[in-house]
């Protein structure tokens, strides 16, 4: 087994690429000078952008800017420049979104440079995302629905196809389940029947010829209740996942059967696999836990009937996260893009080894994720590069002819060179329990200990993203602010076990795990424990409010938006909320606590209960079209903590979430966090 590092990673994360796809163990790289701060030799003559008519630029401040004000917030919240780019299946064309006033539009670039580029989608009420081609002439994406998605509503993000030239263009019935590969170009949709009470009872795919216009439907003798499905290259349902009330059960149609069968069933929470992708010859890709329990790319082994023992692909220390990098037909596997505590690609090929290579020697320290079309041998590619200090650059290079050209800069307006460098930490919980931790330090890692904010991320059972620039994190650590992330027990991608020891712990090692962090940043000289607010949306919302109730003195304030504050409010069936039945039958009971059996434990996890414990000053902020934490756990929240004498600073934003989706709403809001955090831990 080999291992390769590089000297500026704080942590090795070494990943095994086991002989199924015939590659190498590669480490991941996670740390490093943002580009702004690279030797100016690796940087590509030519600053323009190449789509200069849609993608905004900015100067960098000066230094002496840089000393007399801090950059202004408006530039964290209010995203400007290319925030998505893809090639086409040719190579020869660009499809990008980028901010053109306030909205995200839709532009192409011809890389032959006999065009010119052209926006070819726009929308007033809404952003243009996700852009993907299906041939070279015809794309679709998604029309994000700013009103409509606030409010909760499931059509709040749509599904369009339109030609390369915009003359043609036509919103689609549902999301986007597959591109097939075929002569004539296709996207395969679904639409989902729901009940009365807005549960999802069936999901159907349907194929859409583009040209003529055709659609026919992919659901024949679909089992009930199927609510997944995925496809061969060709287009061919052949897994379909169906809900059996806390039952997941998996079917597989084999290449030229009919019938669909039976290969797994399994408790909804206990999944044996997860059904990933099915490749050109008919094999199944699944994710399976191995003996460790964490999770791995496996095949399908079926004279088995499960997944074959031997991993393709496993990232010790993580769950698996990633894909197979194919070419244009989806018929051939040229590499592994995963994502652990950073992203890398292991190319299987000595051509995209060598392109790789290159890619990593002009901008270094960075992830840099290159995508090809022709991967054995690559006249041009995309190179997507991101690091802590930078949101994101896309770049065009031919390797041949080591030719640079850059296409733009994701956040534009923002000086990378002013923002904090962002580190990952394995530390031990009180319990022996291993703890990943996200610190990010102001820019210049300041030796002295600075004040600090927990920012505690949602779920719980989610993750805080990985390496790279994040808006919130780096807008605090230009404010002055250590910021800690703890991935406290209960988050994914750490292993089955971290997962699961976060069940029924509300209030309990879940925030033991959260204080710990705090600890430890200050046992090492990085914060200044005196100094120290704690701050979350949804479920971070919930434990920055009932942290300083468990442990007082460990904050001087608390900061909650959208936030759960009584988890048994999470179990009431009314029109307010998006709650599923299944979800308050099956998942809460187990992982937040049975409403009867657990009512104790319940009780002394409701913050509203114990509102009169919490003696720090607290900032609440929600949305008032919010389903998934409706307004009146904020409402609750507020009336106690007036009762026990703590005014809460209070702000409802009328027409959001469960979250800010007008960047209006989020520059007020975090003006708001700003001027509390100022008044409360005295940055400055």
């Amino acid at each position: 087994m080999i291992r390769s590092s590089r000297a500026d990673l704080r942590q090795n994360v070494h990943r095994r690429i086991r002989a199924g796809l015939g590659c190498a163990l590669l480490a991941c790289a996670v740390r490093g000078p943002a580009l702004a701060a690279a030797d100016a030799a690796s940087a590509p003559p030519d600053a323009a952008a190449v789509a200069a008519s849609t993608a905004s630029a900015a100067s960098p401040a000066s230094a002496a800017s840089q000393a007399r004000a801090p950059i202004p917030l408006t530039r964290f919240f209010r995203g400007t420049g290319v925030h998505d780019a893809t090639l086409s299946p040719s190579g020869r064309w660009l499809a990008l979104t980028s901010v053109n006033g306030n909205r995200r539009v839709l532009a192409i670039v011809d890389l032959t440079d006999k065009e010119p580029p052209a926006v070819i989608a726009k929308f007033e009420d809404g952003h243009v995302e996700s852009p993907s081609w299906i041939d070279d002439d015809w794309l679709v994406f998604y029309i994000r629905d700013l009103d409509n998605l606030a409010a909760g509503q499931r059509h709040g993000t749509r599904a369009a196809l339109i030609d390369r030239n915009g003359k043609h263009y036509r919103l689609l019935s549902g999301a986007v389940l597959a591109i097939p590969s075929s002569a004539e170009p296709a996207v395969i949709t679904a639409t989902t029947k729901y009940s009365l009470t807005a549960e999802p009872l069936q999901t159907s795919p349907w194929r859409l010829d583009v040209r003529s216009g055709e659609n026919r439907s992919l659901a024949r003798g679909a089992p009930p209740h199927a609510l997944g499905w995925l496809f061969d290259p060709a287009g061919e349902p052949r897994v379909v996942t169906s809900l059996n009330d806390d039952q997941t059960e998996i079917y597989w149609r084999a290449p030229g059967r009919e019938q669909w069968v039976r290969i797994a069933r399994f408790p909804m929470l206990r999944p044996a696999f997860q059904p990933l992708f099915v490749d050109g010859a008919g094999q199944l890709y699944v994710a399976a836990n191995d003996d460790h329990g964490f999770r791995v790319l496996q095949k399908f082994d079926f004279a088995r009937g499960a997944p074959d023992p031997t991993p393709i692909v496993d990232t010790p220390g993580f769950d698996f996260n990633g894909q197979i990098v194919m070419d244009v037909a989806r018929t051939k596997a040229y590499g592994v893009r995963v994502a652990t505590d950073g992203i890398s690609t292991v190319w299987f090929g000595a051509r995209m080894k060598e392109v790789q290579a290159a890619v990593d020697a002009r901008l270094p320290g960075r992830n840099n994720i290159v995508s090809c079309r022709h991967c054995d041998d690559p006249d041009v590619v995309l190179v997507d590069s991101r690091s802590d200090h930078d949101p994101g650059s896309f770049w065009i290079f031919r390797p041949t002819a080591n030719e640079w050209k850059p296409v733009g800069r994701r956040w534009s307006s923002l000086d990378t060179a002013r923002m904090g460098d962002v580190d990952f930490e394995r530390i031990r919980a009180r319990d022996g329990a291993d703890l990943p931790v996200w610190i990010t330090r102001p820019p210049g890692r300041p030796e002295t200990p600075r004040p600090a904010v927990v920012l505690v991320h949602g779920g719980p059972w989610d993750q805080d993203p990985n390496w790279g620039w994040h808006m919130e994190t780096q807008f605090l650590a230009s404010r002055g602010y250590v910021v800690i992330q703890p991935e406290y027990r209960g988050s994914t991608g750490y292993g089955d076990a971290h997962f699961k020891a976060g069940w029924k712990q509300w209030g309990g090692a879940m925030q033991d795990d959260v204080a710990d962090a705090v600890r430890w940043a200050a046992s090492r000289g990085l914060i200044d424990p005196s100094r120290v607010c704690i701050a979350g949306g949804s479920y971070g919302g919930y434990a920055a409010l009932i942290g300083p109730i468990l442990y007082p003195g460990l904050y001087r304030c608390a900061i909650a938006w959208v936030a759960v504050t009584d988890p048994r409010l999470l179990y009431v069936a009314d029109w307010t909320s998006d709650q599923s039945e299944t979800s308050r039958r099956y998942t809460l009971p187990e992982m937040v606590g049975d409403r009867d059996k657990d009512a104790a434990l319940l009780a002394r996890a409701s913050a509203v209960d114990r509102a009169a414990e919490l003696k720090v000053p607290v900032l609440l902020a929600y949305g008032a079209l919010d389903r998934r934490v409706p307004l009146q756990h904020g409402e609750r929240m507020r009336d106690a903590l007036r009762k026990a004498g703590n005014d809460p600073e209070w702000v409802v934003y009328r027409d959001e979430g469960h979250g800010w989706f007008n960047s209006d709403d989020a520059i007020d809001f975090w003006s708001r966090v700003e001027r509390f955090l100022a008044k409360n831990l005295s940055a400055r």
